[in-house]
């Protein structure tokens, strides 16, 4: 993991991924997903622990982006689970399923960032 923040509350995750993908920092990105982590990007496509994301990653990077971040909703938390959502500025709907960890820091375990509105 970087030396980057962790997240400590589910909702950190979102504004994390913002921050550091506009910062063009993939090892940062990867770092908010578990090791076993399932990403569905680019849409039709499954990327499957940190190797495989992190590839999509690089990809997604070096096209060098400018995120906003859009309207992040209530996380919805069971215990040690939590659905985090946020509303994009494109009106796609990102959904997430984070878990805490034995430190109490949260990560992606599931993320598909790109529903049809």
């Amino acid at each position: 993991m970087t030396n980057e923040q962790v997240a400590t509350d589910p909702n950190d995750l979102g504004r994390y991924f913002i921050e550091r993908a506009n910062a063009g920092d993939v090892d940062g990105i990867v770092a908010l997903y578990e090791p076993n982590a399932v990403l569905a990007f680019p849409p039709g496509n499954l990327a499957t622990g940190h190797a495989e994301i992190r590839k999509v990653y690089e990809q997604f990077v070096a096209a060098a982006p400018v995120l906003s971040p859009g309207r992040q909703h209530p996380a919805l938390v069971s215990g040690d689970l939590a659905l985090t959502a946020s509303t994009l500025t494109t009106g796609e709907v990102t959904v997430e399923i984070a878990r805490r960890q034995p430190d109490g820091s949260w990560l992606w375990t599931v993320d598909q960032p790109a529903l049809v509105p």
